[in-house]
């Protein structure tokens, strides 16, 4: 189970990063059932990432895996697709990973968005990083 406390420290290490690499950016955690555990939407950040930021992380708990991971199966000729349509929207881009324990069980994810999708992916890596798991 994906404590508060956990949540926190995601999000304090994505707005760390996030701060170092000059970009504001929305950092939203959910738990193992998709449901909003923490969020954070730095001063300056578009307020269009939000959604972007809740799908890229619901997308990585629905799937099991990272949200750009998705994309092999919901591109063009894929064999799911137009699958990124499913679930309410998924956003199968860089940004979404998901959280898992000291045992290797998933216990949420984190989605970030407000950078370009490669600021969005690295700070998104930094975020899961803090949990030293």
């Amino acid at each position: 189970m994906l404590s508060l406390n956990q949540a926190k420290t995601v999000i304090a290490a994505g707005e760390a990063k996030a701060t170092v690499i000059g970009v504001p950016v929305i950092v939203a955690v959910l738990d193992a059932g998709a449901h909003l555990k923490a969020f954070s939407r730095m001063d300056g950040a578009v307020l269009g990432s939000i959604d972007i930021a809740l799908r890229k992380a619901r997308t990585a708990v629905l799937f099991e895996t990272s949200s750009e991971a998705v994309w092999d199966y919901c591109k063009p000729g894929a064999p799911a697709h137009a699958l990124e349509f499913s679930n309410g929207g998924l956003a199968p881009f860089a940004g979404g990973i998901p959280l898992r324990d000291t045992a290797g069980a998933m216990i949420g994810a984190v989605g970030v968005s407000g950078g370009a999708v490669a600021q969005d992916l690295e700070i998104a890596e930094a975020a899961v990083a803090a949990l030293g798991v």
